[in-house]
């Protein structure tokens, strides 16, 4: 959102611009709100959070820095059929670790509940507010189409001391689920058809993680959020684009009791291409076992995108990339996927890992040394370590070829190539097994021509990776792709045919160079040539290593959708 490293720098020196900005820069020119701006985030704990919330916390926070107004965190925790404490803890994590300070800011709708009744009484004393023994299912039929009026229900002009008993009957819990609503009065045959006669209050006899057993009655969004906003003093109350048809009735609500009145604004939320960002499916997925958790390295949640490698900084990057819009549309997954890059490539250690080992024997190298490699090119400050050499390494399969193409030029039959900071090694006999199988190559390696150091004017167009055997250690690698191979899967009734058989390879024994035997759960690295890995922290345990791959270093789908439209 800003220019600098660390997104809590004060003050914030880049205005994005949009149209959000722009309501609020001429909201402080007419001294609306007496100049302030508070901003909240307002989600739901039934679920964790996703990259969607991201824009939202972004957006959210972003304008209370850059204004120096105030951010609230508030819990809109209405519904007690499917909220958890564990969603609560883990959507405070994430707007930490976002970034996003709320201060001593965290509220919860629930702690609002004793208010939001007092003045559902007030507006069933001002007759604009009922008790209807409709079911849900006949709140429904009788609600009308864009094209018809809905139909008044048939309890709609009880009197206001019947309605007032009646309500405070259904907070004692005489009255079984779904048996009673409280309903607005407004108007059934309103184009709009969010005012025709909503629900403001329903019967759920289910404990509420805060409340206990305390309330069988609990609010709807649509009576809770403006109330909520209100009471916390809220000067801009954005939301995404599909409450804009709820705004005339957030309006009515409050204009109704009278009282202090926030301003809804509406933006597009986003939609990533090759995922689904619905809370349901996400659970879905969870519920049958198609990801390991909320927190798997595929998913689109934060604690997934934590666990996978990515930062705040490049998510918070990636927000400002695409910027905020007053339409919907469908964002591609590889600017995500670009953002982290870009970050990681300036701050990630270098490193050299082999997943797939080939046997290198060099016939002519005696004992062992230390060469110099680079840790960042990047980053000067980031200086250099040592690695380990010795007459026997692996270098990658792939990185040989028995019978190559034209332009190869990695090891082949009588081929050279150099070993990354190390010398040029030449083929000169390639190992078979029983099955035909290449399971060794013998070598021979030029000492003239040690990397920075060499005496040799030697040159060769292929540099490969590589690791001492003699001194590289085995680790678990994941290498995490998208998880679907369409790219809108959520606008399909069948979206759970088309997940990415290939979202997730593991490597049981990659050999990996000594250094990174002191990784730390999150620490992050470019395995070079191979992409950037981060270390898993919840199956990095009992001295066993585990790296998720994050990102490969290119768009390797790009090039998939280029071969295919071929």
């Amino acid at each position: 959102m800003d220019n600098k490293n660390n997104i809590n720098d004060k003050p914030v020196d880049k205005k994005p611009k949009n149209f959000i900005y722009e309501i609020i820069d001429e909201d402080i020119k007419n001294n609306r709100w007496g100049g302030r701006v508070h901003t909240r985030f307002p989600p739901e704990p039934n679920g964790y959070l996703h990259i969607g919330h991201a824009k939202a916390i972004c957006l959210n926070y972003g304008i209370a820095k850059y204004y120096g107004g105030k951010f609230n965190l508030r819990f809109d925790d209405t519904n007690p059929e499917k909220e958890d404490t564990e969603y609560v803890n883990s959507i405070i994590e994430d707007v930490k670790w976002l970034g996003a300070d709320f201060e001593d800011r965290l509220f919860f709708a629930s702690d609002y509940f004793e208010q939001m009744y007092q003045w559902a009484i007030e507006l069933i004393k001002k007759g604009k507010a009922y008790v209807c023994d409709l079911s849900a299912e006949e709140i429904r039929a009788t609600r009308g189409t864009l094209t018809e009026p809905g139909i008044e229900s048939p309890y709609r002009n009880r009197s206001i001391e019947e309605n007032l008993d009646l309500f405070e009957r259904m907070r004692k819990g005489e009255f079984p689920d779904g048996s009673k609503t409280l309903r607005a009065k407004i108007d059934m045959s309103s184009p709009n058809l969010n005012m025709r006669d909503p629900v403001m209050y329903r019967i759920i006899h289910q404990r509420h993680h805060r409340q206990g057993d305390k309330w069988c009655i609990y609010p709807t969004y649509d009576w809770a959020h403006g109330l909520e906003d209100s009471i916390e003093g809220i000067t801009h109350s954005i939301c995404t684009l599909e409450f804009e048809n709820h705004r005339p009735l957030y309006d009515w609500f409050l204009d109704e009791l009278g009282i202090y009145h926030p301003q809804q604004i509406e933006f597009a939320r986003l939609n990533l291409s090759y995922t689904v960002m619905s809370k349901r499916k996400l659970l879905e997925l969870v519920q049958k076992g198609i990801v390991d958790g909320w927190d798997d390295p595929r998913m689109p949640t934060i604690s997934g995108l934590r666990r996978r490698g990515y930062t705040p900084e490049a998510i918070w990057k990636f927000t400002e990339m695409i910027g905020v819009a007053k339409r919907d549309a469908l964002t591609d997954v590889s600017l995500l996927e670009y953002a982290i890059r870009e970050d990681l490539n300036k701050t990630a250690q270098r490193a050299m890992a082999v997943l797939n080992p080939l046997k290198v024997v060099i016939t002519n190298y005696n004992g062992e040394e230390l060469l110099d490699a680079i840790n960042n090119p990047e980053n000067p400050d980031a200086g250099t370590r040592k690695i380990p050499f010795s007459n026997e390494i692996y270098i990658e399969s792939t990185d040989f070829m028995e019978n190559p193409p034209k332009g190869y030029h990695r090891l082949m039959p009588g081929g050279e190539v150099r070993l990354r900071y190390a010398y040029i090694i030449k083929c000169e006999e390639v190992i078979k097994n029983e099955k035909g199988e290449i399971v060794e190559l013998r070598c021979t390696y030029d000492p003239e021509t040690k990397s920075g150091t060499g005496t040799s004017n030697k040159k060769v167009k292929g540099v490969i990776h590589w690791v001492s055997a003699k001194h590289c250690f085995d680790a678990e690698v994941r290498l995490y792709d998208r998880l679907f191979n369409v790219e809108n899967p959520g606008e399909l009734d069948n979206w759970l045919d088309y997940i990415n058989p290939n979202s997730l390879e593991i490597i049981p024994n990659a050999k990996l160079e000594p250094f990174l035997q002191n990784a730390k759960p999150l620490d992050k690295f470019q395995f070079e040539r191979l992409g950037y890995f981060c270390v898993d922290p919840k199956y990095s345990k009992d001295g066993k290593l585990v790296f998720n791959r994050t990102v490969t270093l290119k768009d390797t789908w790009a090039k998939i959708a280029a071969k295919s439209s071929s």
